[in-house]
Order: C-alpha cells, then structure tokens, then sequence
C-alpha cells in the first residue's frame, strides 16, 4: 500500500503517515492488502479500541485526539433562527435547517423564502460555524454564480441573439469546448493549482471545461434589462442584457465529493441525519486545503462567466457598459454582530451586504433581478438566490404538461434553446411572491427579462 492508498480511504494530515506506517508493519508480518485495509477501517471508526494495540496505537490516539476537538455529540434543541417567507418554504427544508442548527459548530444562521430540500444544508440556507467549514454547507456547485452584461446595442433580432448563443455556449455535465477552439484565462496559471495533489489532477478537467455552463438549471440568455435606478452607474431605462448562470463544472464537484467523504471520516460518531453535514477544522491541514480548493472553484467559477460573456461580446464588436456578478454556494469569512468572527455559508443565498449589488434570477419565463443589499445582520446579510423549486425534478418530469409549458413561453416571448422539464416555469415559485417577503433584505434597482434562453437539455426536454 502507498500514501494515495491511505489517502483514498479517508485519512487525512498526520494520519496518513501514521496509517502507513501501521500498514507496511502489518504487511511485513504477512497480512494481505485487503485484510490490512479492513482494519484500518475499523482502526478509523472505533479508535478507542486501538490505543493499545502494538502496530496501530499512535494512530488510533491520532484519531481520537482528532475527534476530541469538537464533540460530535448534536445540540438537543437547534439555535434559533429566523425564515423569510416562511409560507413558501416547505417543511423538509425546515428540518433541514433545524438539523444544521443543532451542530456543535453552529452560531447563527438563517433561511431564506426560496429555500428548499437539498443535501445537507437546505438550498437557501444560511449558516455561521465558529472556525469550521462545512463542504456541504457550500453544496456540490461550488462558486456557482451569476453575471449580468449590459450591451451598448438597441437592439438584436431574436434569430441573431440564437446563432450567438449557440456558437459561443456549451452545455452539460461533460460539456467542453473544441481543443482548437478551447479559451484560457488566467485563473488557470494560478499557483494554488499546484498546492496540493487533488488541485493538481483536476487541473486538466477544469481546463478543458473553462467557459462552459453544466445542466440543471444554468442557462446563458439574452433579454431586456429595465433599469429603475442609478445604482448601476446608467440613466433608468431599457437595455440589452446578458445574464449567465453557472458554476464550478466537474472540478468543483470532485472538490466537494472528495472533502465531504474527509469530514465524514473525521467525524464517524456524527448522527445519521447530520452525516452530510460533517465538517472540517479551520486550524487543521484539512480545513485549509478545502478551503483553498473552495477559494480557487469560487474564482473558477466567475471565470467561466467572463469567459462567455467575452466571447459573445466580441463576437459582437462591443464593450459591455457594466458587469454585476456575485457568487451563491460559497463560504465567507463574516464578522457576526457580536464582534466575532465565523465562517458564513451560503448555500443557494446571495450575499446582501450594505449596498452590495446582486442578481436574483427566476425561471426560464420569469424576470430576473438586479438588487443592492440592505446589510440585514438577522439574515447574516444575505438573501435569496433565485425563485427556489416548488416541485422536485422527477415530480415536475412526472406531473407537467409540455403543451402548457410551451404556451407558456410563447405567452411570454420567450424562445428557448434546450431545457428540460423540470426546468420549466411552474417548478418553481414566483419570483414575484419571494422578492416580496425580502423587502427588508434587498431594493430592486433594475429587472430583467429573458427573450433568448440557452441551457442544457434535460432528460425530457420542453
């Protein structure tokens, strides 16, 4: 057995060493391989069973030690917290956040009115832990996130706003561009690449996916921006816009995959319920090396953004007059209203600091828009991502009508390129009620309404 051996079971930092140096005493007494490595595996979820064990004590009192940093013993009541819109969220998402709540590590926390089931943390879930992160707590999409292009361009015919999207888009959990065609960006050349192991094997994939959007619900879609107020540094009034949501790719998911099976195997005791929920120290090797390859998808990320709206903005011959982007499954470091520090997931939520501009998308058929935070310390300065799903993929495959759909967007002027059904519209709450119950979260300074939609086709598309 070798250190990637170790690693691929779970152990992490000063164990790696320690499990490797027990494993090559047992091979040397002539245990096989696979039994060797089903006692490291009982030697990591009963350590206390170890301690005096010739070959395997310095591990198990590793293990223990780590163990003993922070109980993984559930509070038996959550911390409070407060929901907006309590009426539009669903109960699952509310045990959800209940469960986040009850963590050892938890301070604060808040849920907002688009929040729903998801893995772990509720999508729409706010969460503050004192000196931990949480993979799940930042979700599978790392850096996942929008941006808005506004074009110096009265006007574009629908047919031409098609042809642009699709020859400067791509889509899917593999899509990638052509190699002769394949974009760069400097994020590629960072140092933080070649860091740590993990970074280093994931930097090809992410190179090959860079400027690309995955499925779900990322879309690329021109449309009309209506400007309310000056906050964008425009005169008020109607634009041609770019509005791009996407994530990560492969790269951020391998990240989080990886790091959440860490957290789980640094903490075995976990309640069953919370396992997904399982985190990492921020003074430890661990933490520090997510935290680093969380960083690094965050700005992944907002590069694949720049990327397509470079592309279709010289394809254009233009200068966009103003950008806005911000990231929403990303975790911060915060400054809570007591004066301490922590560290503020947000899963599904947009940050929302004092006079920080942010988009809040729909659906497909639904505005969009463009917002500036209020500072709201209850809410640990955040606010919805989007509009949150009122039905679940396979119920919206299993229960909506394509004809409905279709009239739908043809109802609202909308053409759209790909998408599945259960992307469409009536999956997903109005965006009009969610805006509503976070008045006291966000002012809407402009709206955003889609013409030209581009994603992924899903399994039934519309």
């Amino acid at each position: 057995m070798n250190g990637n051996d170790i690693t691929a079971l779970g152990f992490t930092g000063k164990a790696v060493g320690l499990a490797l140096q027990a494993a090559r005493s047992r091979a040397g007494a002539g245990v096989p391989d696979h039994d060797i490595t089903t006692e490291l595996a009982h030697v990591q979820h009963h350590p206390e069973t170890f301690t005096d064990d010739p070959d395997y004590a310095e591990l198990a009192r590793e293990l223990l030690a780590l163990q003993a940093r922070v109980p993984d013993t559930l509070r038996d009541k959550p911390l409070p917290y407060r929901q907006w819109g309590e009426d539009l969220i669903e109960e699952s998402a509310r045990a959800q956040m209940d469960t986040a709540m009850r963590l050892p590590v938890s301070v604060a926390g808040a849920l907002m009115p688009d929040a729903h089931f998801g893995y772990g943390l509720p999508i729409g879930g706010v969460l503050a832990t004192d000196n931990a992160v949480i993979p799940y707590g930042v979700g599978v999409d790392i850096g996942c996130s929008m941006r808005l292009s506004v074009l110096p361009i009265e006007h574009l015919e629908r047919d031409e706003e098609m042809r642009l999207l699709r020859r400067n888009t791509r889509f899917g959990a593999g899509g990638s561009w052509e190699r002769k065609v394949r974009p760069d960006h400097e994020v590629l050349d960072e140092d933080t690449w070649r860091e740590f192991p993990l970074l280093r094997q994931l930097r090809d994939k992410a190179a090959e996916q860079i400027g690309t959007s995955g499925s779900g619900n990322h879309f690329v879609e021109f449309g009309t921006l209506s400007i309310e107020k000056s906050d964008l540094g425009l005169q008020p009034g109607q634009y041609l816009a770019l509005l791009s949501h996407s994530g990560s790719r492969g790269f951020g998911a391998q990240v989080a995959g990886h790091y959440t099976k860490v957290a789980q195997n640094l903490h075995p005791k976990l309640d069953l319920e919370a396992r997904k929920l399982a985190w990492l120290d921020m003074s430890r090797e661990e933490g520090q090396a997510y935290w680093a390859a969380m960083e690094l998808a965050g700005r992944y990320a907002l590069a694949n953004h720049e990327v397509i709206h470079e592309r279709v903005a010289r394809a254009l011959k233009v200068t966009p007059l103003v950008a806005v982007s911000n990231s929403h499954n990303l975790a911060w470091r915060q400054q809570l209203p007591d004066g301490r520090e922590a560290i503020v997931h947000r899963k599904g939520a947009t940050p929302a600091a004092q006079g920080q501009l942010g988009i809040i998308p729909g659906s497909m058929a639904d505005p969009g828009f463009v917002v500036r935070g209020k500072g709201n310390s209850q809410a640990l300065e955040s606010a919805s991502h989007g509009a949150g799903r009122q039905l679940g993929r396979k119920q919206a495959e299993r229960t909506l009508d394509r004809k409905a759909v279709a009239r739908l967007l043809e109802e609202r002027g909308v053409t759209l390129l790909g998408g599945g059904i259960d992307e469409a519209p009536q999956a997903y709450k109005r965006i009009e009620e969610v805006l509503a119950r976070q008045a006291d979260l966000v002012d809407v300074v402009a709206k955003f309404t889609p013409r030209v939609v581009r994603m992924d086709s899903g399994k039934e598309d519309i």
